[in-house]
């Protein structure tokens, strides 16, 4: 019987290294959700009238509103600027963690990942 490559000499493949691969690759991905929660992206609406920060983990982190946009008659425009910036602020989120993941999964497509 001859040896074929990755195949032990019982014929069954080498689950021992591939499983020190997944356990590594866990690894790495935890490590990375670590960093990723210390980060934090910004975005903003209305030339700056509304700035938003988000963590890389996807929470809001602060919201900042300048006063001369603030106008009683007028709530549903600063709602919308609330709303803009804060959307984008999440889209960047997700763009990072997208960014700094598939350093880790080499762009593999993992449904439900992170």
């Amino acid at each position: 019987m001859t040896k074929r490559p990755g195949f032990g000499g019982g014929g069954m493949p080498n689950m021992n290294n591939m499983m020190k691969q997944v356990q590594k690759m866990q690894k790495q991905m935890e490590e990375k959700q670590a960093e990723l929660e210390s980060k934090v992206v910004e975005a903003s609406a209305g030339g700056g009238a509304v700035v938003v920060k988000v963590s890389g983990k996807k929470e809001l982190k602060s919201i900042e509103i300048k006063q001369d946009v603030v106008d009683p008659d007028d709530i549903e425009m600063l709602q919308d600027l609330i709303l803009a910036a804060v959307n984008e602020a999440l889209r960047s989120a997700e763009e990072l963690a997208n960014r700094e993941m598939s350093q880790i999964t080499g762009n593999m497509n993992i449904p439900g990942l992170f």
